[in-house]
């Protein structure tokens, strides 16, 4: 009997789309509540502020979550683990949907954000696996537009929805999104056996690895100068720029644009240059970041920066890739450990963004503010480079 066995190029590619779509509910669910913070508010009694603390809960899951599961579940087989995170994260969001209280949300939203940082790094050991080696960063770029095209697509549906059916029916569409991804991942993604002598011990061994260390390091400030920016979008490009509010949702349109572009093109780059990428994307960052501190104060000019600041999302696949190549035989950790830096870099750009604002500096500052965090991160690049040479080949990774 003559077995068909698919072609290479489709499996992959429909398994790309398969952890893409997860991947979309996820940004989604991230991002839209943001600009449901008011609903969510009026909805429990509370102030906006106080509203906020949802998002801050689920960034927190995110960065407890990562590591855990990561450790937790690195003997089982990738395409299940995938199948339990995404379920696991559709549950949480058909429980935000019906939480009762404010405290009830805030509790569902920390255990909705668990599985995030889990998924989208066993997503991209999966979808390098599918391709060739020189192909790796932009299978995972493919497989991350779920991500980044949620802040193009999926936000402004979810946020239109949540506006005309109230906020719950934006969580309830974002958990029947990730239901289908459980669907297409059972139905498209390869089955690989697990790994049976992973254990997590083995998997934490990665934290003593210096070069794990200092990538994870870059990330957890080199991304933040965008989101320190990217937080108090709205106010300053209405309040300094002159920008109509019926305009807003162009410039979070330019915003997902530039992060589709960045992710693609930065994966391209890295599969060629890794290093030199990774070094390049942080001084990318460095410069359109402290541009927008002068350019907010000219609309058009100021809506190209935004669109130029999406662009540093590039950093993400080319630190997943070096992850890879040094994490030796914790992979599924390191590779889960680089969305949890990413949500601390995001924090910690929105916290000395809006420490800047409550000084008095000014909307605009969160430019030269911001442009201090891709410095940070270059000089742990830096740093890294330095560490590498001293440590010789071994340090190198692939």
């Amino acid at each position: 009997m003559t077995v068909h066995v698919p072609s290479p190029v489709v499996s992959a590619g429909k398994a790309e789309l398969a952890m893409a779509l997860g991947g979309f509910a996820i940004g989604t669910s991230e991002f839209v509540i943001m600009g449901l913070l008011p609903e969510v508010a009026n909805q429990f009694a509370v102030t906006v502020p106080q509203a906020g603390y949802v998002i801050s809960a689920y960034a927190l899951g995110v960065v407890v979550g990562a590591p855990v599961i990561a450790a937790l579940a690195a003997r089982w087989p990738r395409h299940l683990l995938l199948m339990a995170l995404i379920a696991m994260f559709a549950i949480g969001n058909f429980a935000s949907a019906l939480a009762p209280s404010h405290g009830a949300l805030t509790v569902i939203r920390f255990l909705a954000g668990l599985p995030h940082g889990a998924y989208f790094g066993v997503a991209s050991l999966v979808a390098a696996s599918l391709v060739a080696p020189h192909q790796r960063a932009q299978a995972v770029a493919r497989m991350m537009l779920g991500l980044t095209g949620a802040t193009l697509i999926g936000v402004p549906l979810a946020a239109w929805l949540g506006q005309a059916l109230g906020w719950r029916a934006a969580f309830a569409l974002v958990a029947v999104i990730a239901v289908l991804s459980c669907l297409l991942i059972w139905r498209w993604v390869p089955r690989r056996p697990g790994d049976a002598t992973a254990s997590p011990v083995r998997e934490l061994g990665a934290l003593t690895r210096p070069q794990v260390l200092l990538t994870l390091a870059v990330g957890s400030v080199g991304f933040g100068g965008v989101f320190c920016v990217f937080s108090y979008v709205s106010p300053t490009m209405t309040q300094v720029a002159g920008l109509p509010l019926a305009w807003l949702p162009a410039v979070l349109a330019l915003f997902g644009t530039g992060m589709i572009v960045g992710n693609m093109v930065g994966a391209w780059l890295a599969d060629r240059a890794l290093l030199p990428t990774i070094g390049g994307i942080l001084l990318w960052n460095l410069v359109v970041t402290a541009l927008f501190a002068w350019t907010a104060q000219h609309l058009w000019l100021a809506m190209f920066n935004i669109l130029l600041i999406g662009t540093g999302a590039a950093l993400g696949p080319a630190l997943q890739i070096r992850l890879m190549d040094v994490a030796e035989d914790a992979q599924t950790l390191a590779a889960a450990l680089n969305h949890s830096a990413f949500n601390i870099s995001n924090a910690l750009g929105a916290w000395l963004g809006g420490m800047a604002i409550s000084a008095g500096l000014g909307w605009t500052a969160t430019g030269w503010v911001g442009a201090l965090l891709p410095a940070a991160g270059f000089a742990v690049y830096l740093a890294s480079l330095g560490q590498m040479r001293r440590a010789g080949p071994a340090a190198a990774g692939a």
